[in-house]
């Protein structure tokens, strides 16, 4: 997996004493790792507890949009602001929201591409036509009538 950085092997660092990336990232993006207050960053115990809270909450967040996803609701959407909880101090949750970001800005960037939206509207209208004659041939062969009798309920 890309970490975010344009060239192999290298990978997106935060800087201790000004919270910026160093080569692997821009200066717009904030740093890798914890975001909890520095008052709970002091204490190891406290940190470790916040951090069991963020990961417990994120994961019921996450669980929420999986079971989403074959019921009615926005269960992609609900699984990414599960994950962006976890990024908030894990970095590896960080770097797969990079990734993703990444790839939907990528795939944003192809569907807006001339050729490609001109391709899909040819595909699109041939999906119509070819649908509608067979709706056609099913209304010549069998006539306009409905697949329940309305009259003997």
């Amino acid at each position: 997996m890309n970490t975010g950085s344009e060239t192999p092997g290298e990978v997106a660092v935060a800087s201790e004493e000004t919270g910026q990336t160093r080569p692997g990232g821009t200066q717009d993006e904030q740093g890798l790792g914890s975001r909890a207050p520095e008052f709970i960053k002091a204490r190891r115990t406290l940190h470790l507890s916040w951090q069991v809270g963020v990961f417990v909450v994120g994961l019921a967040v996450v669980a929420a949009g999986v079971i989403m996803l074959p019921l009615p609701g926005p269960g992609w959407v609900v699984i990414f602001g599960g994950m962006a909880i976890w990024a908030t101090e894990f970095v590896w949750a960080q770097l797969v929201l990079r990734w993703t970001k990444r790839k939907v800005t990528e795939a944003a960037q192809r569907a807006l591409d001339p050729k490609v939206r001109r391709r899909n509207l040819i595909l699109t209208v041939i999906g119509l036509v070819i649908i509608a004659a067979l709706v056609g041939v099913y209304v010549w062969k069998f006539g306009f009538e409905m697949p329940w009798k309305i009259k003997d309920q």
